[in-house]
């Protein structure tokens, strides 16, 4: 039973590490800028890896290994392509990060991988618009997204793509969006809305609270009359498990909202952390994400190269790697140009395939997951090109 705070409303713990820096808004100004630079492809291409190592902060030193450790493992997975990677330390300030992009380019640097907060992503793009350098960084916050900038992290819209698609398939395209108020919520539900249209669903109502546990608590009788009302198929929640999820499926079946006749789902990993698949509100509810087995296969290589787990974000470094190297095997000069990064049929990433879109954005292939006693149960698979399912 999760214990309610009495008195003045209680603000859920901030979001996991990866989420608040990844998703972190700034005021982003993405700026046009030429296809990307000429390269040759016979010899070394010169790669920049921005990392937040440097800062006082440990986890920030962390990240930085995990990143780098996966850049350098996608490399040695690479036949016929050599990468010159060059690392250099943001401190996870956006300062340091437009500092040290322009001086990876000054080196030679003929694209940049990183940095990992949005700010710092934001920043470095920013400062090398001018040079004709691409920059794809690691964050999930689609404002920065655009001219030189290309964001590697899952987004909103590309999880709510796929789950609005899936649900409406499946005879649930009544939907009820049930969100936070804050930032993330509003973001989340744009994306839900966006998704809808996308999928032939429909809306029929939206419910929102304040992102505390007494806000939820208050909001929960008019969220379960409006989903009686408005004659709701499925709950799409934004919420994430740091935050309102268990109170939400966990006080809505107490208010005669049965999770068997309204299906749940959400907009965030259900799975983490994994304790969160214990929950009873939870059971019979679906979220996406990456294909397991593909996941499951890098931790494992990750795990037998250096001794420790990835960081979940580390992936997306291996990404960006993969995708530079696939481009620059075809040896075409205007490999890294925007026109060859963003090509139709994407790449093949460490957890599936993935493709970078002209307005900055990406679209990655997700699995469809539901939580059966206590265990995540794939119900549709990631697909493996794009064209199918998810796409």
């Amino acid at each position: 039973m999760l214990a309610i705070f009495k008195g003045r409303c209680k603000p859920f713990a901030k979001p996991a590490a990866l989420g608040a820096a990844m998703l972190a808004l700034v005021a982003c100004q993405p700026v046009a800028t030429g296809s990307g630079p000429s390269i040759n492809t016979r010899n070394a291409v010169p790669v920049a890896l921005l990392v937040p190592g440097g800062s006082a902060n440990a986890a920030d030193d962390l990240a930085a290994t995990s990143l780098q450790n996966a850049a350098r493992l996608a490399i040695s997975d690479l036949e016929g392509v050599e990468i010159d990677l060059r690392v250099y330390n943001t401190a996870g300030n956006p300062d340091q990060a437009a500092a040290m992009a322009q001086e990876a380019v000054s080196e030679g640097a003929k694209i940049i991988i990183g940095p990992l907060y949005a700010q710092n992503a934001n920043a470095a793009g920013l400062a090398v618009a001018s040079r004709n350098v691409n920059v794809l960084a690691f964050s999930n916050n689609t404002e920065i997204a655009g001219g030189n900038v290309f964001v590697l992290g899952p987004t909103f819209q590309n999880t709510a793509n796929r789950m609005v698609s899936y649900a409406a398939r499946q005879g649930r395209d009544q939907i009820l969006i049930v969100r936070d108020q804050n930032v993330a919520g509003e973001l989340g539900a744009t994306a839900i809305r966006n998704a809808a249209t996308r999928s032939g669903a429909t809306i029929v109502g939206e419910e929102s609270y304040e992102f505390s546990q007494n806000g939820v608590v208050q909001a929960i009788t008019s969220i379960a009359s409006t989903t009686r009302s408005t004659g709701a198929e499925a709950l799409f929640f934004t919420a994430d498990s740091a935050g309102a999820l268990p109170l939400l499926t966990q006080l809505l079946p107490e208010n005669r909202v049965d999770p068997s006749q309204y299906q749940f789902m959400g907009l965030t990993r259900w799975d983490i952390p994994p304790s969160t698949l214990s929950l009873p509100g939870v059971q019979g509810g679906w979220f996406a994400l990456p294909d397991p087995a593909l996941t499951t296969a890098f931790e494992s290589r990750y795990q037998a190269a250096f001794g420790q787990p990835p960081l979940p974000f580390s992936a997306l470094a291996y990404d960006a790697i993969a995708a530079i190297g696939a481009l620059v095997q075809q040896g075409d000069s205007n490999a890294l140009t925007v026109g060859s990064l963003t090509q139709a049929q994407g790449f093949a990433g460490v957890n599936g395939v993935f493709r970078l879109k002209a307005d900055g954005t990406n679209e990655r292939g997700l699995a469809v997951a539901e939580i059966q006693n206590n265990q995540v149960v794939v119900i549709d698979p990631a697909p493996r090109s794009f064209g199918g399912a998810g796409s």
